[in-house]
């Protein structure tokens, strides 16, 4: 009876302390099953489809409108497809499909759930960090993620290379998926309907990052932990929200006859 609450029934505003994000590449076959019928994936050279890790170090998450202080504070590691979707009147969109949340507030998952088809978790999160390197890590999720601060002393001194085995020729092309995208889907098959989220930011300047160490339990999960890492970036002090969820009939349609 209240399936609607989970529709993004009304704005929510955030901060954004951080997001770090890795991008994974994978022969665009491997990640097709993933996807609802309604969704194409977006590539890269028509051969790469692309899985990315975020984690976010959130601030004052609330209704948009709502004094800060009512905000809770969180921790968010989000899996999600690079998406393109096809509305009814024919706008083609670029985004996001979220496969799975975690969080480290049992709070946030619980209400997570109830407003949200996000498929929120709780897990445990550890973040320790030294002059120039940080390290994220949970045993719940199997992750351990060591980076280095591209703020450090010296930086400029060591520009950040693109990952050995990235598809991408240059930082300009890898950018393009760097995410998070303008839009997030979700779909309902039994009314043939996708929900849209729009988000919106002040600015936007992700920095290239340099991965030491990776390990993703969920792509181990989905049998895909043998994907080369194709890019990481990192944005930091971003206002951010997103706007109530719009729901839009999907029409069935060829995706190579829409440009795709």
């Amino acid at each position: 009876m209240l399936s609607f609450l989970k529709d993004h029934p009304f704005a929510v505003a955030a901060h954004f302390d951080q997001s770090l994000v890795l991008t994974f590449a994978a022969p665009k076959e491997r990640l097709q099953h993933l996807l609802p019928e309604c969704l194409t994936l977006d590539t890269f050279d028509d051969r790469f489809a692309f899985l990315a890790v975020a984690l976010v170090q959130t601030r004052n998450l609330r209704p948009k409108g709502f004094p800060e202080a009512l905000g809770n504070d969180f921790f968010l590691a989000g899996y999600r497809l690079f998406v393109r979707y096809t509305t009814s009147a024919g706008k083609r969109l670029r985004g996001l499909y979220i496969l799975r949340s975690e969080t480290d507030k049992p709070k946030m998952a619980f209400f997570g759930n109830i407003f949200t088809h996000y498929n929120y978790r709780t897990t445990d999160v550890r973040i320790d960090a030294d002059a120039d390197w940080t390290t994220i890590r949970s045993s719940r999720s199997e992750l351990n993620i060591r980076y280095r601060d591209p703020s450090f002393a010296g930086a400029e001194l060591r520009p950040v290379a693109l990952p050995e085995h990235s598809p991408f020729a240059s930082w300009k092309e890898a950018r393009r998926f760097a995410g998070p995208l303008p839009f997030t889907f979700t779909y309902d098959k039994a009314k043939g309907e996708v929900l849209i989220i729009e988000g919106v930011r002040e600015h936007w300047d992700p920095e290239p990052v340099e991965i030491g160490h990776y390990k993703v339990g969920f792509l181990k999960e989905l049998g895909l932990a043998d994907l080369p890492l194709a890019n990481a970036f990192r944005i930091r002090d971003i206002p951010y929200y997103w706007k109530k969820g719009k729901r839009d009939k999907w029409i069935p349609g060829d995706d190579a006859s829409r440009g795709f």
